[in-house]
């Protein structure tokens, strides 16, 4: 009587073959960083000495006491409601055509639209905000309004890229099925594909509105209204005192701001 069969061993797999690309990238990081303090002139015992101690310590003395003059503190109020009008409305407008440009640059409308719009986003984003309300404020004239528009242009770039890319890592099977059984393309996207990047898209949008506060604020100071504005005024004139409370209130409504935008997010990820 013949005993069962014995199957042959099977031979191993090789192992996987060694890749040396993340060793090289980390090698070049650390290269560059290495180049980049043999080249700049970093002087740090500069700042310890006791004439820059000295000088630092009298120039902060001039910010105290703030200036706590019930109409110096409503004309700050008026600015900050202002930045914060600024960075909100830009935001908003950035939203509407980021996801319009998010669209086609996620390669729902083919390849050459997806090239064409994502260099459009690369241009948006590549300026920065004080760029963008240098120019405008030659079309808009100061104030808020060109600060508006600039923090729409360049957050447009940022938020259309990162839509566009939640957009194509979106599972495609749900919206493919409902294609299948007979539904519209748009119906399709509104039931399948935008419900799955919504939460993600949201987070971006509440990020993003955050660093439009803070730059919001910057922007004054090229004649964009708001905080910014009445910091560069002041400080021009040596009104140390002024100065202070509206840094003070810059300082609050960043931090007014992230606190509100951590609410939001713990309730959308509930």
């Amino acid at each position: 009587m013949r005993g069962p069969a014995v199957r042959p061993l099977r031979t191993l797999p090789p192992p996987p073959r060694r890749s040396w690309g993340t060793p090289l990238l980390v090698l070049a990081l650390a290269a560059l960083v290495a180049a980049s303090f043999a080249t700049l002139r970093l002087e740090f015992a500069a700042f310890f000495t006791p004439e820059a101690v000295a000088t630092t310590l009298e120039f902060l003395a001039g910010f105290a006491p703030p200036d706590t003059a019930p109409p110096f503190l409503l004309k700050t109020l008026n600015a900050a409601l202002e930045t914060l009008s600024m960075s909100a409305l830009g935001t908003l407008l950035a939203v509407i055509a980021g996801l319009a440009l998010a669209l086609p640059a996620a390669g729902r409308w083919g390849a050459a639209p997806r090239a064409a719009v994502r260099l459009v986003l690369n241009v948006l984003r590549s300026i920065p905000e004080l760029v963008w309300a240098a120019l405008l404020l030659v079309a808009a004239g100061l104030g808020p309004f060109a600060g508006t528009l600039a923090l729409a242009a360049h957050t447009s770039g940022v938020l259309g890229r990162l839509f566009a890319d939640a957009l194509e890592n979106a599972a495609p099977l749900p919206e493919a099925s409902l294609r299948t059984n007979g539904a519209p393309a748009l119906a399709a996207f509104f039931y399948a594909t935008l419900p799955q990047t919504l939460p993600q898209m949201l987070s971006y949008t509440l990020y993003r509105w955050e660093n439009n506060i803070r730059a919001a604020a910057v922007l004054g100071v090229v004649g964009a209204g708001g905080l910014g504005q009445m910091l560069k005024y002041h400080l021009s004139l040596f009104q140390m005192p002024s100065a202070a409370t509206v840094v003070l209130a810059m300082l609050l409504l960043v931090a007014l701001v992230d606190a509100v935008s951590f609410a939001l997010r713990r309730a959308l990820t509930r």
